[in-house]
């Protein structure tokens, strides 16, 4: 048995349960904002410069980390800590996905109003809580368009807000806003809907190239091309900062989530063949950090120990510059 599964089976004896009760557990979790305690495949040779030579051109992409949790979090804490579902804004401007549960990590005097989705689960997709924080303009995959539309019209009604304008994403497709370039990428997920293509994005601004991955179970061959890092890509392009989902603690996984979601082995496999294949070039001292976490990880002090370097555990309220 996994030395960390045995220290969990222990703390839950009736001895160890009756110390906190489940008032005790909720003051328990974490404030907001505040931490706890080789050569590319294919043959062709390395295209892009070593890490030393990667000079940022500017102060990077800011990120703060709205939420953190994957969907089976149900509003209670679980092993003293609340995970809200996952969900950044980026730069103070721009939100990667939303629901009512992060529109309390929306900073006093932040004012996004642009919103990307990267697909219409309801842990991902509430349109009531984009109009709520004031959004005028939305991004989302083609796919789903004519949904989307009707499902802020019945938002609209409900909340008397207005609707905001929604913009469809082909995959591949890069848009421009607020000083951020972003591009759609295929994800390998599943929605409630066959039809439904669901999305991760690349956000670049000027040298910095951030990928934020969730949800999705491991990166596509077709998303790795369209951000210029794939296999077979003779660009020299490659990525700065990863962000990546890990749903299921190592100790539970695998199970049948691996198909549309990541864990910590893959996220960490998954980082070192783009370094090794030169496709991942982040200043000294970056970290990957990994979100969309699920509920049966241990609480956060206990994860970033377990975890390869350079991954980290993110956290809600976590703010974090990527160069």
């Amino acid at each position: 048995m996994k030395r960390r599964k045995f220290l969990r089976i222990a703390a839950m004896t009736p001895i160890a349960a009756a110390m906190l009760s489940p008032l005790d557990l909720a003051k328990a979790q974490i404030p907001p904002g505040r931490p706890p305690q080789g050569a590319p495949q294919g043959g062709f040779p390395p295209m892009n410069p070593g890490p030393s030579e990667y000079v940022p051109t500017g102060p990077g992409i800011k990120v703060r980390f709205m939420g953190t949790g994957g969907a089976d979090w149900r509003g209670q804490p679980i092993n003293g800590e609340y995970r809200r579902n996952a969900s950044i804004l980026v730069d103070g401007k721009v939100i990667f996905d939303l629901t009512n549960t992060a529109l309390d990590m929306i900073p006093a005097g932040s004012r996004p109003q642009v919103i990307f989705y990267t697909h219409s689960h309801n842990d991902h997709y509430v349109p009531e809580a984009a109009l709520e924080a004031g959004i005028k303009r939305v991004y989302l995959g083609e796919t789903w368009l004519d949904r989307a539309v009707d499902d802020f019209r019945k938002a609209s009604d409900k909340t008397g807000k207005p609707v905001p304008e929604i913009i469809p994403l082909k995959e591949g497709q890069s848009v421009t806003v607020e000083g951020l370039t972003v591009t759609a990428l295929p994800a390998n997920h599943a929605s409630n809907f066959v039809e439904e293509q669901t999305l991760i994005y690349l956000i670049e601004k000027d040298s910095a190239r951030l990928l934020y991955a969730t949800d999705t179970g491991g990166l596509t061959a077709r998303a790795l091309g369209f951000a210029g890092v794939g296999q077979f890509s003779r660009e020299r392009k490659f990525l700065t900062g990863i962000i990546m989902e890990a749903t299921m603690d190592a100790d539970y996984a695998p199970d049948q989530r691996i198909f549309s979601h990541s864990d910590v082995d893959l996220v960490s496999t998954t980082v070192k063949v783009l370094s090794e294949g030169r496709k991942y070039l982040p200043v000294e001292g970056q970290k990957v950090y990994i979100t969309h976490l699920g509920r049966t990880y241990p609480p956060q002090a206990q994860i970033d120990p377990t975890l390869p370097a350079p991954l980290s555990a993110a956290y809600d309220g976590l703010e974090v510059l990527f160069p």
